[in-house]
C-alpha cells in the first residue's frame, strides 16, 4: 500500500483516481486543485507519492515541483498530464519527478509508475521515453525555455497567462522589484524585447494556447521592464519564500 496525494484541477478526475487507487489497495490521504493548499497538505501529511497534473487552471504544476525540491521533501512525484510536449517531459525530470505518465495511458502504466516512484526508481513509458530523448538530441530546437531556471519558468508561465508583476509578487510572496528582475533576466535569456514577443514565443512552443482563455486579463501592448544583460556565470537565484508562508 502506498500513501498518495492527488493534485488536479478537475474534481471528477480526482474522484476517479481516488476510486481506482483505493480499489488497488493504495491509500489516498488527500487531494486538491489549489497549489498553496496542496503544499500545506504535503508538509503535514507527508505522503509517499504525489500525483501531479501540470495544467492547473492558469497555474503550473512545475511550481509545486520546484517547492518539493527547494524544501527537500521526501515525497516522490508522478506527473500525470495531458501534455505530450517533449519540453514538459524533460523539465519535469530535471526538476525531480520520478515518473511521467500521459493521461491517455492505460491504468496499469500509472500503477507501474506509482510502484516505481514509491521504491525510489524512475519510470517512463515507451512513448514518454521517446519524448525525453527528443529533447536530449535537439534541446535548443525543441525548448528555448529549457535555459531558464525553475523560478524563471514559473514566472514566465504566469506572465504569458496575463498576470501583472504586482499579482505575481502577491502569489509568490516576492517584492515587485524581485519580480521585475526575474522578468528582465528571463527575457534577456530568451532574446525577446517585450511581453508581446514573449507571448508569441510561448505560443510557438506551446507554453500558451493560441486562444487566450476568456476571463484572463491580458494586454499585448503592456510595456516590458528594462532589459538587463546578466552573464550566466554571474547568475544567482534570488531568495524566495515559495508558494506560501507554510514551513
Amino acid at each position: 500500500m502506498t500513501r498518495l496525494y492527488l493534485v488536479d484541477d478537475h474534481q471528477i478526475v480526482r474522484e476517479g483516481l481516488r476510486a481506482m487507487l483505493e480499489a488497488k489497495g493504495h491509500q489516498v490521504v488527500g487531494d486538491s486543485a489549489d497549489l498553496t493548499q496542496a503544499l500545506s497538505d504535503l508538509l503535514q501529511l507527508c505522503p509517499e507519492v504525489l500525483l501531479l497534473d501540470l495544467n492547473l487552471g492558469g497555474r503550473s504544476g512545475f511550481e509545486l515541483l520546484a517547492e518539493l525540491s527547494r524544501r527537500n521533501l521526501a515525497t516522490r512525484c508522478v506527473v500525470l498530464s495531458m501534455s505530450a510536449q517533449p519540453r514538459d517531459v524533460a523539465e519535469a525530470l530535471r526538476m525531480g519527478a520520478s515518473a511521467y505518465v500521459l493521461k491517455g495511458s492505460a491504468g496499469v502504466e500509472l500503477m507501474n509508475a506509482i510502484e516505481a516512484a514509491a521504491q525510489g526508481r524512475r519510470y517512463l513509458g515507451a512513448e514518454v521515453s521517446g519524448l525525453a530523448l527528443e529533447v536530449l538530441v535537439h534541446p535548443d530546437r525543441i525548448d528555448p525555455f529549457g535555459k531558464l531556471s525553475p523560478r524563471e519558468r514559473q514566472i514566465v508561465s504566469m506572465v504569458v497567462n496575463g498576470r501583472s508583476s504586482s499579482r505575481i509578487g502577491l502569489e509568490l510572496h516576492l517584492s515587485p522589484k524581485t519580480v521585475a528582475t526575474y522578468r528582465s533576466r528571463l527575457m534577456a535569456k530568451l532574446g525577446v524585447a517585450d511581453v508581446t514577443a514573449l507571448v508569441r514565443l510561448a505560443i510557438q512552443y506551446r507554453l500558451l494556447d493560441a486562444d487566450v482563455q476568456p476571463g484572463v486579463e491580458f494586454d499585448l501592448h503592456q510595456t516590458a521592464p528594462q532589459l538587463a544583460p546578466f552573464a550566466d556565470t554571474a547568475y544567482q537565484e534570488l531568495p524566495t519564500d515559495g508558494l506560501s508562508s507554510a514551513t
